[in-house]
């Protein structure tokens, strides 16, 4: 059995293990990890720029990649404490972005301003325990390439978007939405779909 392997199955450990990684009561990894683990495990393509005022918060036990000529902008956080966050090529994180993994972003996507992106739900069935203090639950997250997503919106676990859609400021995405179409509201609704043939944007019915 790998070590890796041995410290998740063996309780102690892992609670000692993640007091290394990250301080109590924290969910940003310590100094040591961002300068001496992070910068070989994760992967930052050529051209690509993380502002300075961003919070990354990634940990060397889940994946993240930014892609080639990608921007995540300043005071934007990212964390992948439960999910990995894959992020394409030619992709804008904008202004006051949250993303929480598991989430795959594609190439030349668009990200507006203060968006929410979290992949993380908590549990709250048990009336004896704080949410807080319940298990996690995580679904995937995906948005294909060339999506668009306006301002304020949130994107729900476990939610797709398809290629080349749009959704509307101020958006609330609890189902997944299909390619080649514009949404919007709270739930989102498609109001829009693209006909190939009359090359126009026709309204849904």
């Amino acid at each position: 059995m790998a070590l890796v392997e041995k410290i998740k199955a063996n309780p102690s450990l892992k609670k000692i293990a993640h007091w290394c990684l990250i301080p109590t009561n924290e969910y940003r990894p310590r100094l040591w990890v961002k300068l001496l683990l992070n910068p070989f495990k994760h992967k930052k393509g050529k051209g690509s720029k993380i502002c300075r005022r961003t919070r990354i918060d990634v940990l060397p036990f889940n994946h993240f990649e930014l892609g080639a000529y990608s921007t995540i902008e300043d005071f934007s956080t990212v964390n992948n404490g439960v999910g990995d966050v894959l992020i394409g090529e030619k992709t804008i994180i904008g202004l006051g972005n949250v993303v929480i993994g598991p989430v795959s972003i594609g190439n030349n996507v668009m990200l507006a301003q203060n968006i929410v992106i979290s992949g993380l739900n908590h549990g709250y069935q048990d009336v004896s325990k704080p949410p807080a203090e319940q298990a996690v639950f995580t679904q995937k997250i995906t948005i294909c390439d060339d999506v668009w997503v306006g301002a304020n919106s949130v994107i729900t676990a476990g939610v797709k978007i398809g290629k080349h859609s749009v959704i509307g400021a101020g958006s609330i995405v609890t189902k997944d939405i299909p390619e080649y179409v514009v949404a919007a509201g709270n739930p989102a609704r498609i109001l829009k779909k693209y006909n190939f043939e009359t090359k126009i944007w026709e309204k849904s019915d």
